[in-house]
């Protein structure tokens, strides 16, 4: 159940219920818990009875990797001109900058805003807040809201949500992973979504080139400390033949090595900024870190953007993490 300062899941089914013509965001580079939620949260506005128009918005692209999932093409980075909604939710953000310019731009100052989110450094941001840190994926609180909206879970609506939990939790295998986790997988296969195959789809396939970003990464990689990191530049990822500023989760591979307590990756973007990608295996925690530097997260799976060049972000962050890797916190 979400934390007491949040607000209550009838009270959150209330909201959605009344609303006619909703706004619905998700973070920027979007991953499969973020659209899984977001496609999601559609769908059950589009269950309720009555007329009702909602509008899916991300401000990047969806990975192509996601377009998979039925649906996806609803996703669009803008806000039709002239909507004017009555209600504003924001799914799998722990902070407004989680959601970029189209949102931050957003002309609605009297619209309610809701939050539905599960990280811990979630900033409560919203006119009304449904986070619940101690929950794997924010596709499992849209499986909640279905329950408290008396709506049928059906393989359409599962599908989505399937994918949200499987890539949030790297296929159930991620230390925050409890029988509520199980369970609600469970569900989700009743209703009829295949786990095999969208495990294979999200965690098991990946593209050549992704691939070929990868060896030249892992063998430029640095292990001190515990700490192990690698940095991504705009030209590695020229020579892999990777248009865009997707890294294909390297990360999560990193944090692979034997020797490794925390693992980072330092993203070049094509605006000089730095994405910091963090990871730890438990007991020790990089969301305080990501969140010292105004990032955000889990206790093992953060992260950041810092302004560049890639030298000045590691001198910053190294530090931190090396800290992070000698000290034992709880998760």
């Amino acid at each position: 159940m979400p934390t007491a300062s949040s607000l209550p899941l009838i009270e959150l089914a209330g909201l959605i219920r009344q609303s006619t013509r909703m706004l619905a965001f998700c973070h920027v580079n979007p991953d499969g818990d973020a659209v899984g939620s977001l496609l999601g949260l559609g769908q059950v506005f589009d269950a309720l009875p009555g007329r009702r128009t909602v509008h899916l918005i991300c401000q990047d692209p969806v990975p192509e990797e996601l377009h998979f999932i039925p649906g996806v093409e609803r996703i669009t980075n803008a806000v039709p001109f002239g909507f004017d909604a009555d209600l504003i939710v924001c799914v799998d953000a722990s902070d407004p900058a989680r959601l970029g310019k189209v949102f931050a731009e957003l002309d609605a100052a009297q619209t309610p805003v809701v939050v539905i989110d599960h990280h811990v450094t979630n900033l409560h941001f919203g006119t009304y807040n449904y986070v619940a840190p101690e929950t794997a994926s924010t596709s499992q609180l849209i499986a909640a809201l279905t329950d408290a909206l008396d709506l049928q879970l059906t393989a359409t609506l599962a599908f989505p949500l399937m994918v949200g939990l499987v890539t949030d939790t790297l296929g159930f295998r991620t230390s925050n992973v409890t029988s509520a986790e199980l369970s609600c997988g469970v569900r989700l296969m009743d209703a009829g979504v295949n786990l095999a195959d969208i495990a294979q789809r999200t965690l098991l396939c990946k593209p050549l080139n992704q691939m070929r970003l990868w060896g030249e990464a892992f063998v430029k990689a640095s292990l001190a400390d515990g700490v192990i990191w690698v940095d991504v530049t705009d030209e590695m990822r020229r020579r892999a033949d990777i248009p865009d500023e997707d890294d294909g989760g390297l990360v999560s591979q990193l944090i692979m090595a034997a020797e490794a307590r925390v693992a980072a990756v330092f993203n070049e973007l094509k605006d000089g900024r730095i994405e910091v990608d963090l990871r730890a295996r438990p007991p020790h925690n990089v969301a305080t870190v990501a969140l010292s530097l105004g990032g955000g997260g889990h206790p093992q799976a953060s992260g950041c953007i810092l302004p560049g060049p890639l030298a000045a972000a590691r001198e910053r962050v190294l530090p931190l993490l090396v800290t992070a890797a000698v000290r034992r916190t709880a998760s």
